[in-house]
């Protein structure tokens, strides 16, 4: 497994100090409810042309000061027992470090745990408290391909605040005017309130038992035959089909191990915007499930009708709703999914999607677009992370299942007629 060595580490200060009035950054009530952990991703780029090393570095340094400036809760620190973000400046840790392998050897290993050394080791899914809730690393390859990685506290962004936060700072990087518009204003939208579920221990995985991570790719063309081949359903959206599919193979993967079909309840998440204003940064999502009780219903065309029925029933529900009504029913969602998952008759899955984010297109800090985007390994069991591959039309997967099911899954033909283990080369 390759090694890293960390060249440098430092804190990126604001380039403009934050007001005394913005000091304390109230949490909402759905970043109070959130696990306290760092979320990750990775941006892989080849070779940067005209760059060297220290102009690389510099670049990300610059424009790094210049957006947390907008984003200035991301330089602070979390206080009070997850409640607020003390606004000091402290700034977001920034590593610069050497790989000592070449990119290829990450892009051809279908085992994701190798993206783990473009990340600071047992960063990624650990706790953010007592720490900068944003830290970044500057990752270089003895290729000369480079790697940008973040890991953001979950407690200050949800994966649409993430994702706006990283396009935000590679249109920094390369136009000295932009400005970015981000609102802090969540908590206004979401007031702290009462009777939060108790989510810290949703699907951990139990110690004895070893979950691998593997990443997929539905190709677009793929995915429209996949499409087609579902009937009776109206224009099931990419997401929708290969979540089903996924789901398929792992209910299938879990019957085969267990020796019987078990029921199985998995968890979605649905963006809040722009019911509230795109701009606002923070947590806003509401979850829902989708439950097969019988083997049948995991059959595509049965679980596409009731996933696409479930969502649009609540994306119908939340639109009628009053703003100081979103909390409250969101709330309820969540509580029924929870106490759902603590019955212990179900098998578990969670699921979460974000795909049309940009992120692909809009990541270009000066050398050009990535040519593959990764997070590493989830710790929760049977859970699947989808984002868009680089032509934005297709869908990447990363799958985290027990590692006997995974072995049974990686086999399935219907998967594999549809899905492809992604293993991609650089020149």
């Amino acid at each position: 497994m390759a090694s890293s060595t960390i060249l440098s580490r430092k804190m990126i200060k604001l380039l403009s100090p934050t007001p005394p009035s913005l000091r304390q950054h109230n949490f909402s009530f759905m970043d109070c409810i959130n696990l306290p952990q760092y979320t990750p991703i990775a941006f892989l780029y080849p070779k940067p042309e005209n760059y060297n090393k220290n102009q690389i570095s510099q670049i990300l340094e610059n424009s790094l000061s210049k957006v947390l400036s907008s984003y200035y809760p991301f330089a602070g620190r979390i206080k009070d027992n997850n409640t607020y973000v003390d606004c000091d400046d402290t700034g977001a840790e920034y590593l610069n470090v050497k790989i000592n392998c070449s990119m290829s050897e990450i892009l051809n290993n279908s085992s994701n745990d190798a993206a783990d050394v473009v990340f600071q080791q047992d960063l990624p899914w650990c706790s953010t408290l007592n720490r900068s809730p944003l830290v970044v690393q500057l990752s270089h390859f003895d290729c000369g391909g480079i790697a940008v990685s973040a890991c953001m506290s979950h407690k200050i962004a949800d994966g649409y605040s993430f994702a706006k936060f990283i396009n935000d700072w590679a249109t920094t990087a390369q136009h000295v005017d932009f400005k970015p518009s981000p609102q802090f204003n969540a908590s206004t939208f979401f007031p702290l309130m009462d009777g939060g579920p108790n989510i810290m221990s949703i699907n951990a995985s139990p110690e004895s038992q070893r979950h691998v991570s593997r990443m997929y790719n539905f190709s677009s063309s793929n995915l429209r035959r996949l499409k087609n081949s579902i009937t009776g359903i109206q224009n099931p959206t990419r997401v929708e089909v290969a979540t089903s599919l996924i789901h398929k193979c792992g209910a299938t993967a879990s019957m085969e191990n267990l020796g019987l079909f078990k029921p199985s309840l998995m968890s979605h998440v649905i963006n809040l915007r722009p019911l509230i204003p795109l701009d606002t940064i923070g947590n806003a999502t509401c979850v829902y499930s989708t439950i097969a009780m019988t083997e049948n219903e995991i059959e595509l065309s049965n679980y596409v009708a009731q996933l696409q029925n479930i969502k649009q029933q609540v994306r119908n529900e939340l639109k009628n709703l009053d703003m100081n009504q979103i909390v409250p029913y969101a709330l309820g969602k969540m509580k029924g999914v929870v106490d759902m998952m603590e019955k212990d008759i179900f098998d578990i899955y969670l699921s979460t999607s974000v795909c049309n984010f940009g992120l692909y297109s809009k990541t270009d800090f000066g050398w050009g677009r990535p040519i593959k985007i990764t997070y590493t390994k989830y710790p929760m069991k049977k859970s699947f992370i989808l984002f868009d591959d680089p032509s934005e039309e297709g869908i990447d997967v990363l799958i985290t299942l027990p590692e006997d099911e995974m072995l049974i899954f990686q086999k399935d033909k219907e998967l594999l007629e549809f899905a492809s283990p992604i293993v991609q080369s650089i020149k």
